[in-house]
């Protein structure tokens, strides 16, 4: 029976069966693959592919730069991008050798249908049901308190999260508000103005710019917002399986506000 399931970017994807051949070009889809049971059928990995700890398969590059020819030879017979987190021409150029499926989950809900869209497309539908159960717990509990807060991506200059982000929305299902939420998905806004905004939490991931504590130092030293971070980034901006111990972690970091 062939499957056919839309992607992030409206192309449907056609398998006669269960991939046996996968490339994976997103770091968390990696993780989460390995996490439903079907890390085995993976052939090659990124560069930033870091969970799970460990692993001995051959690297193609990094997200925004794969070495497609390398791709090519391993035949693979799927390969996962993301719509961000890669380049369409790499994409394009895939798809002239192999079948790409895009992801772009935007909400913790949509990790839910990701996962879900996962359990199908690599017949694992038990694995993935018993993280779908574990993460619509997660997001049915109640907010923690109400939060106003901004999380910033980059530095010189400064970039934040806006709306539309997967990293707002994780954030907002606790019971936040983004200050920037009436702002472009990654405005650029020097630090004053956004301290200006009086955010009750500001949030200092460690990637994609590596903020350091020094920075949080910085800021507390401007403002009487709650510093969070630096933390390990990819808690907030991984999505799949991971999007479980990014809720944990925001819970427990605001359950002390």
């Amino acid at each position: 029976m062939t499957l056919h399931l839309k992607d992030a970017r409206g192309r449907t994807l056609r398998l006669a069966g269960s991939p046996r051949r996968i490339v994976s070009l997103v770091p968390s889809i990696t993780e989460t693959l390995f996490e439903l049971g079907v890390g085995g059928s993976i052939v090659a990995i990124t560069d930033w592919c870091i969970f799970p700890e460990g692993l001995d398969l051959p690297r193609v590059g990094g997200t925004k730069n794969p070495r497609v020819e390398e791709i090519r030879a391993l035949k693979p017979d799927l390969v996962h991008m993301n719509l961000e987190e890669n380049v369409r021409k790499d994409g394009d150029a895939i798809e002239e050798f192999a079948p790409v499926f895009v992801s772009e989950p935007k909400s913790p809900l949509d990790v839910v249908e990701l996962i879900r869209t996962l359990g199908s497309i690599h017949d694992c539908d038990a694995d993935a049901s018993e993280w779908i159960a574990r993460l619509e717990e997660e997001i049915a509990k109640p907010p923690v308190t109400e939060f106003s807060f901004a999380c910033p991506i980059w530095k010189n200059p400064w970039m934040w999260c806006g709306a539309d982000t997967y990293v707002s929305a994780l954030i907002e299902s606790l019971g936040g508000r983004n200050v920037m939420a009436n702002q472009d998905r990654y405005p650029r806004i020097d630090v004053a103005a956004l301290l200006a905004m009086e955010p009750d939490v500001i949030f200092l991931p460690d990637e994609p710019f590596e903020f350091a504590e020094a920075d949080a130092r910085e800021l507390r030293s401007e403002t009487k917002a709650r510093i969070v971070g630096p933390f390990p980034g990819h808690l907030i901006t991984w999505h799949g399986t991971r999007t479980l111990k990014g809720l944990r972690f925001l819970r427990r970091e605001l359950e002390v506000i």
